[in-house]
């Protein structure tokens, strides 16, 4: 039997996780490997720009209906083949959002996905503002053997990574899965590469990828689509196919380092000094120009 490769991927909302998987997934099938994308957000659009933008029915809501679950009632087949699951989530007001993981996880093994379709790679697509309950599943029970956050260089995305650190420090004692690298996300300006370098270099950890921010990927998302899909010869495109090589490549299993409280606010506080000081010599710059120009 073939081994297949595990991986979940993290990040705060709104951060592009979604995003980056679903074209992690697409590259990969056009590698010719069979794909399983689990979106593990209550919002259930993981899989959205695998499916022409259309939702398609979550676990929890399949289970929740009382009707005897077909694998093709939770398993919906998307662009070039990628297999799609969206885990879902409780009642508005009612349950624990990360119980739709466990729900969905189990029902899977239950119902014999993946060996009925034997997937090369799985792509847990999870929400990681905060790494408890069912939203930890994934790592504390060493579903995924290899760990990804999705963050930018703001600082409450790498907070969110900073916290991703210390759940994978906490269950790897159990054996948990562990953590693989980073992928740097709406990367535009050296900055934004030089403040995810430094958090990588601080918490001894990896950077997978830079990913810049692209109107491409805004123009594929409204049509519904992934950029892989809506416009595979542009240099979005090329950079998630060099991504999802590296990530179906890539070995590196370690324990990061997470910063304490009191450490990452001081990392953060002295970014928040270099930035004010480059301002300043910008505008020292600027207003020197000025004079220079009406002489």
């Amino acid at each position: 039997m073939k081994k297949r490769k595990e991986i979940a991927i993290y990040g705060k909302g709104g951060i592009g996780k979604s995003t980056t998987t679903s074209n992690i997934s697409a590259a990969l099938s056009d590698e010719g490997y069979q794909v399983l994308q689990i979106g593990c957000d209550p919002k259930s659009d993981s899989t959205n720009t695998l499916t022409k933008g259309e939702s398609i029915p979550t676990v929890l809501d399949t289970v929740r209906s009382g009707k005897r679950v077909a694998l093709e009632d939770i398993v919906y087949e998307g662009f070039n083949g990628v297999l799609c699951v969206e885990a879902g989530g409780p009642e508005p007001g009612v349950g624990c959002a990360g119980r739709g993981i466990i729900t969905a996880v189990e029902l899977l093994k239950q119902k014999k996905v993946f060996e009925e379709y034997s997937p090369d790679v799985v792509l847990y697509d999870v929400l990681g503002d905060v790494v408890c309950g069912g939203f930890a599943m994934p790592i504390r029970e060493g579903i995924a053997s290899q760990v990804y956050t999705v963050s930018s260089s703001d600082f409450m995305a790498i907070y969110a990574a900073n916290n991703l650190f210390k759940g994978i420090q906490k269950y790897s004692k159990n054996g948990g899965a562990l953590f693989s690298g980073i992928i740097a996300n709406s990367i535009n300006l050296p900055l934004h590469e030089e403040i995810i370098e430094d958090f990588s270099k601080n918490t001894k950890s990896t950077i997978a990828g830079f990913v810049p921010r692209s109107l491409t990927v805004t123009q594929a998302e409204l049509g519904g689509t992934t950029t892989i899909e809506s416009d595979p010869d542009s240099e979005q495109a090329e950079v998630y196919r060099k991504l999802a090589k590296k990530i179906f490549n890539n070995k590196e299993e370690y324990l990061p380092s997470p910063l304490e409280s009191h450490e990452l606010k001081a990392w953060a506080g002295s970014w928040s000094d270099k930035l004010i000081n480059q301002s300043k010599e910008a505008n020292c710059e600027l207003e020197c120009v000025a004079r220079e120009s009406a002489k």
